[in-house]
């Protein structure tokens, strides 16, 4: 029987999957992100463990676990992941990706609606009591119809974003490093480079991971290259987007607004984004759907169980440890 440590209360299919497995399931009772003293206490008398993004899977934590048989993600990111220093180590990694990507895509929609038809606005006004009746020129937003997507990533959920589009009728543009023949065979789609989108997008929607060549990909400069009239959509990762910058480029009029499920120091946000009209902001939510939030506990769970019996795990980040396992 082996221990697994799970880092933060899950959906219960985690749980029953393992002990289903004969193994000793031990969860953190701290209902937010684990404190590292605490963190490292609980991975050193474990077997595996499931992470959150909010565990930094280091070095150090690799060497305080032991004989530690893996670390699965629970999230389809994994910049809390060193993977170099694992496979250094002989340490699978895994993350969840590919069942929350239906439902993240359908965040991107749900943020992009909300911001151009100015939702949150109305409804607060509502709300209030005081809307006065109909007015012709009250809460004016802009059309979606016809209108250019433009996709940065176009990966599962960048591509599964686009496809949603179709009922719209929008000409797709799309940056990536490689061709996305799907795209371009369902939707007429145009891959082109960066420039180019941001020129030519009304709607700026972004799938890319967090790495050093995205961090801020989007700040200041950018936003002066996009259309003052287009809104910029994250539901990838916070960092992607330098959020003080784009403050100023909302306040400033140089964009018409944001819809962020994301944000660069979550929890909190920076100065001055909360107070904003033109933006609309869920606390990291996409994958919130009952299906993808089991879907992504039960493939971790699987992830697990495959470490424990030195089998490679579904999805795996570095299989090279494993051989031909």
């Amino acid at each position: 029987m082996a221990k697994v440590f799970i880092t933060r209360k899950l959906p219960e299919v985690a749980e029953q999957i393992l002990k289903e497995a004969g193994h000793q399931v031990v969860v953190s009772s701290q209902d937010g992100p684990l404190p590292r003293k605490e963190f490292l206490k609980g991975i050193a008398r474990a077997d595996a463990v499931i992470t959150l993004l909010t565990d930094q899977v280091d070095g150090e934590a690799m060497d305080a676990a032991g004989d530690i048989k893996g670390f699965a993600n629970y999230a389809v990111g994994f910049d809390n992941m060193d993977v170099p220093a694992a496979t250094d180590r002989g340490i699978p990694l895994s993350n969840t990706p590919g069942v929350l990507t239906d439902a993240t895509a359908e965040m991107a929609w749900a943020l992009l609606f909300a911001v151009s038809r100015r939702v949150i606005e109305s409804d607060r006004v509502m709300r209030s009591g005081l809307w006065p009746g109909w007015g012709p020129m009250q809460f004016i937003g802009s059309d979606v119809g016809g209108r250019t997507l433009g996709i940065v990533g176009a990966g599962r959920i960048g591509t599964a974003m686009a496809l949603k589009s179709r009922g719209f009728e929008m000409p797709v543009l799309y940056v990536d490093e490689n061709r996305n023949e799907l795209l371009e065979r369902e939707l007429g789609a145009k891959k082109v480079d960066f420039e180019t989108l941001l020129r030519e997008s009304d709607y700026i929607s972004v799938h890319v991971p967090l790495m050093p060549s995205t961090k801020h990909l989007f700040h200041r400069e950018v936003f002066r290259e996009m259309k003052h009239t287009a809104y910029l959509i994250n539901t990838a990762r916070g960092p992607v987007v330098n959020e003080a910058e784009l403050v100023e480029a909302l306040k400033a009029g140089e964009i018409a607004g944001a819809g962020l499920d994301v944000f660069e120091y979550e929890p909190k946000m920076v100065d001055g984004l909360a107070t904003l009209d033109n933006v609309v902001i869920t606390p990291h939510t996409a994958s919130a759907t009952e299906g993808s939030r089991n879907g992504m506990a039960e493939l971790a769970a699987r992830n697990v169980l495959a470490m424990l019996e030195g089998k490679m795990p579904e999805t795996c980040l570095n299989p090279g440890v494993l051989g031909d396992a």
